[in-house]
């Protein structure tokens, strides 16, 4: 079983830039992959980044070459910066755990308000 609990939301301009952090409680050193998915008021949660064990990448395309997702594995962490933050990059962003065994888990943590007023 794995926490997440992600921090770092806030409230910033256009423009700007904010840095999301996802704390795991145990090590994420074998976890299949690490991602980070918003949800904005009447839409689906989407994917906005994911990184393998491997830190292999994979951006969802209204965010690639503003968004980078790295992760440490030393202090059990998972990234996200956000740069040149737009109005519609506003949602809830949500930390995620694929953890991969006998079967396969997905957990999440509770969730960061991200707000970009224009």
């Amino acid at each position: 079983q794995v926490q997440l609990v992600e921090s770092g939301g806030g409230l910033v301009q256009s423009g700007g830039s904010l840095r999301l952090s996802c704390a795991a409680s145990r090590s994420i050193y074998t976890i299949y992959a690490m991602g980070w998915y918003r949800q904005a008021p009447g839409k689906e949660r989407e994917l906005v980044a994911a990184i393998s064990s491997g830190s292999i990448t994979n951006y969802a395309d209204s965010v690639k070459g503003r968004f980078t997702i790295s992760r440490d594995n030393a202090k059990n962490m998972v990234y996200l910066q956000m740069n040149s933050l737009k109005p519609e990059d506003s949602a809830v962003y949500y930390c995620n755990a694929d953890v991969r065994g006998v079967t396969t888990l997905i957990y999440w943590g509770q969730g960061t308000q991200v707000t970009v007023s224009s």
